[in-house]
């Protein structure tokens, strides 16, 4: 009830805007409409007050009959109908003729007559009434909001019963391996059998257990600490629905040799199409599987496999080696007795004991006085039933509570009712999986359910997530913060509650990519398909096929079937969102019609073809286009039509150059090129210049040809973050530096608070120092190339949280001016300069005796230091005194080994 609520504020939202938008427009008054627009307009203002006193109700636990849901929804679907109309007639109507005189008189009433379709489907608008009237009708009653929850919570008096904007961010982290609780012996027993050779073929080892009892936690800590013993190691998903090609291409994926994915993983053909491992069937991936890992040692994880069959399938495709070991996880007895011919290598995990759990509680939650109100925490761990996953969530909805006060503890307790203390079953689980998503606002319900998009096991990058949530319409500026601010605020919510997990984490200790466990995955995947939010076709999920018109489309691993039994029959000409993982082959052609598409993410889409391009920059509604780790070379003209688009990914492609019709995108956000591991940069011009609302440009090149296009950068007052990947031939100008030089200090002085330079090891890095006015503001600076010593302003970096210098300007003089940032939380040394190896080593040998031969770690200060890294072909001696770098948590060595630090 609740999630159609939220989707439905949020659609009813989001079309406020718009027509409040097109009243304020002048052609509204001209195109004689504007009556018809105020009027819906107030109709439908009405109906999203009713939605939040419904939403209000909802959050407190109140129950709804069917009548009143019926009427939710109604209200949802003539939303997204109207938004529908309203985009066309914006985008229609926008273009008319303007002035005076006989020409624009007949162009007026030429463009009228082309327009009539347009502005008579927004005056015919009357199922808003329709819609109105029916409430009143059939009875839908008014909320009784000062009700008391069927669950037992009581509504606050607030937007929200636990509102959660006194709590603080989370404090910047590095991602520490969580060991399973309760497991230790049988990880070291297990592990030491799959390391351990035998005559008796592959060693399997199986984990069976009912969902979220950490079956997947316990198998990737054998991996993690016995992975490395093996040559090759791989984890791959199986589930309900296994797509065995995809699979098999996942395992060779990973056990690929470097020079064969570098040869054949990152070109592809002419037309498009790509080759090598995407290309390959399935019996060509069994003979290259088996090629490759024939009398290797390898390791591999295979997760969530429901049935004997789809055991069998995969147990076929392997090779049959003396050195392999393999992992299986299953929640079936009769799975685990077909991957082992042994009792003893079959591994029932049961709920954890009473002690355990409560350790691992406790763990989550933060509490500092465990003691207070001793015997309600012991029922509310009591009621988990020991399941790992039950115990993290409600520890995760409970720290969002003020904890001193017993009421919120005694709230909890009484609203579970799960019984999973006498009896583990889905029906358990769902139960505490609605408590916890009921507790959330609806518009972090939209963000949660928005997550079913992405694949089981899927790791989420935290900035594209909050990129689509933004131009999805989900989030909107509130308590003076902006939409970024908000869309973050709701991101962290999401953590801290244990909805969603932490992956990885980028060097400023922020989160860079998240996954959702299965059976929460699970959980939402039926919540979207229910209310129609979202449409999975494909992967590891069985969901009908919609009835009625789908808005947000996501394809996983297409098979050929899929798209006969279901795409085919879906009505898609009101699709607003799609997302496609792998590649387009089955995809129908008229997919790409839909002119209304505003989200489409195509990452990693490698057979994305000319003919789609073209298609692609017809969507003039379009807000986010990803084409991310595609063949694409260049991007058609048509590109300048994408008037809303703020997204545009384009990172590890082959563009190196835009259009010069994108001076037009005057919304353009975030613009994203480049391939960092290849320095393939975008070319800066004039052109990208002029899109003034850019607040991130990643990926850019400054060449002799750009430096007349720096003055025009400086129009980019609001860039947040800029990455320059080559310098390109700037070194061969007589004034090579003069226009960069104060393009970067006038940046500095406005709202760029990231900088990423790399030379190229020309030595512009070294011109770097002249700055006259350093960039007080920075919080994260990268120099990467031929950087000699740290610049003399650095020390007055005060608020510099992530450093990144050459490992050329590593000097004992240098540690001691950084020693002082009192707000660096990491600090990386790097160097990737092909061919200067022998420059790159008389330059750290003259740095190292300019110290008596060794450089020295100073004694005191980088007192928030988290994480040091080294990464680079060669290493000089470290020397750290005693008392250096007293908050460190992590140190990162890579290097071809020169001399061990000390």
């Amino acid at each position: 009830m609740e999630l159609a609520v939220g989707a439905s504020e949020s659609a009813m939202r989001s079309l406020l805007g718009k027509l409040g938008s097109l009243l304020a427009q002048e052609y509204t008054l001209i195109s004689g409409v504007r009556g018809e627009i105020q009027y819906m307009n107030n109709e439908l203002s009405s109906m999203y007050a009713f939605l939040r006193r419904l939403s209000r109700a909802a959050a407190a636990g109140a129950a709804h009959d069917e009548q009143t849901k019926d009427w939710i929804e109604q209200v949802r679907d003539v939303a997204y109908d109207i938004e529908d109309c309203v985009d066309d007639f914006a985008h229609r109507l926008s273009r008319q003729p303007r002035g005076e005189g006989l020409l624009v008189n007949v162009s007026r009433a030429w463009y009228a007559m082309t327009t009539l379709w347009a502005r008579r489907d927004i005056a015919s608008k009357n199922r808003a009434q329709e819609v109105g009237e029916r409430r009143t009708r059939y009875g839908v009653q008014d909320p009784k909001e000062n009700s008391e929850s069927v669950s037992g919570i009581k509504p606050s008096g607030r937007a929200h019963p636990y509102a959660t904007d006194h709590l603080q961010p989370p404090v910047p982290q590095l991602v520490g391996t969580t060991e399973p609780v309760g497991q230790e012996d049988a990880i070291v027993k297990h592990g030491q059998w799959l390391t351990t050779e035998s005559e008796g073929g592959v060693r399997v080892l199986a984990i069976v257990g009912f969902g979220g009892l950490g079956k997947t936690t316990m198998a990737l800590a054998l991996q993690r600490r016995f992975g490395e013993k093996f040559d090759s190691r791989a984890w791959v998903q199986a589930s309900q629905k296994l797509n065995l090609p995809s699979l098999l291409r996942g395992i060779r994926k990973q056990v690929m040799p470097q020079q064969d994915t570098e040869g054949k993983g990152g070109r592809g053909t002419s037309d498009g199409h790509a080759d090598g491992i995407e290309g390959l069937n399935e019996k060509q991936l069994k003979e290259k599987l088996k090629e490759q890992l024939n009398q290797k040692n390898y390791f591999l994880f295979i997760d969530d496999v429901w049935s004997v069959s789809s055991w069998q399938n995969i147990w076929q495709s392997l090779p049959i080696s003396q050195k392999g070991s393999i992992v299986v996880t299953t929640r079936f007895k009769s799975v685990a007795n077909a991957c082992c011919r042994q009792q003893e290598h079959i591994y029932m995990l049961k709920p954890l004991p009473h002690v355990e759990s409560t350790k691992l509680f406790f763990e989550r939650i933060h509490d500092p006085k465990q003691e207070n109100f001793k015997e309600t925490k012991d029922e509310i761990i009591m009621k988990c039933g020991g399941l790992p996953l039950a115990l993290v969530v409600v520890a995760g909805l409970l720290a969002r509570r003020d904890l001193t006060e017993e009421s919120h503890w005694r709230t909890v307790k009484e609203s579970l009712n799960s019984e999973l203390d006498k009896n583990l079953s889905p029906e358990g689980v769902t139960q505490i999986l609605n408590l916890c998503y009921n507790d959330l606002p609806a518009d972090q319900k939209n963000c949660l359910l928005y997550l079913s998009i992405f694949p089981k096991g899927c790791s989420i990058n935290r900035k594209r997530l909050i990129r689509r949530w933004i131009s999805e319409g989900f989030i909107a500026e509130k308590d003076g913060k902006t939409v970024e601010e908000v869309a973050e605020d709701s991101f962290n919510e999401l953590i801290s509650r244990n909805i969603v997990r932490p992956v990885e984490h980028n060097t400023n200790g922020k989160v860079k990519t998240c996954q959702v466990h299965d059976m929460i995955l699970e959980y939402i995947v039926s919540k979207s398909s229910e209310e129609n939010f979202i449409t999975v076709v494909g992967g590891h999920w069985l969901t009908p096929t919609p009835s009625n018109k789908v808005r947000r489309l996501s394809l996983h691993n297409i098979n050929p079937e899929d798209v006969k039994e279901k795409i085919e029959n879906m009505n898609l000409s009101h699709v607003r969102s799609l997302t496609v993982f792998e590649n387009l082959h089955h995809l129908p052609s008229y997919s790409f019609k839909s002119v209304i598409l505003q989200v489409l993410d195509l990452e990693g889409c490698k057979s994305i073809n000319t003919k789609q391009l073209d298609k692609i920059f017809k969507m003039f509604q379009l807000k986010y286009l990803s084409l991310r780790c595609t063949y694409i070379k260049k991007l058609p003209p048509g590109i300048g039509k994408l008037q809303y688009l703020e997204t545009l990914d384009i990172r590890d492609t082959n563009v190196t150059e835009l259009p010069s019709s994108v001076g037009r995108l005057q919304k353009m956000v975030h613009l994203l090129g480049g391939n960092k591991s290849t320095h393939l940069a975008l070319r800066f011009t004039e052109e990208i210049a002029k899109m003034t609302a850019l607040q991130t440009l990643l990926g850019i090149e400054i060449s002799r040809g750009s430096t007349t296009d720096l003055g025009s950068m400086h129009n980019l007052t609001k860039l947040k973050k800029l990455s320059i990947y080559s310098l390109g031939d700037l070194h061969t100008n007589n004034n090579k530096y003069d226009e960069l030089l104060p393009t970067i200090e006038h940046l500095t002085g406005y709202s760029l608070k990231s900088l990423a330079i790399d030379d190229g090891f020309t030595g512009f890095l070294n011109s770097i120092d002249d700055l006259s006015s350093p960039p007080k503001y920075i919080l994260s600076l990268d120099l990467s190339g031929k950087l000699l010593r740290v610049p003399r302003w650095m020390k007055e970096l005060e608020i510099l949280e992530k450093l990144t210098l050459s490992l050329t300007s590593l000097r004992t003089d240098g540690l001691k001016v950084l020693s002082q940032l009192s707000k660096l939380f990491s600090l990386t040394f790097s160097i990737n300069a092909k061919g200067q190896d022998s420059s790159v080593l008389e330059i750290l040998q003259n740095n190292a005796m300019d110290s008596g031969g060794k450089i020295f770690v100073p004694a005191d200060g980088f007192a928030s230091l988290k994480l040091l890294r080294f990464s680079a072909p060669v290493m000089p001696l470290l020397s750290f005194l005693e008392g250096a770098m007293p908050e460190l948590q992590r140190l990162e060595l890579q290097f071809r080994l020169l001399e061990l630090p000390r």
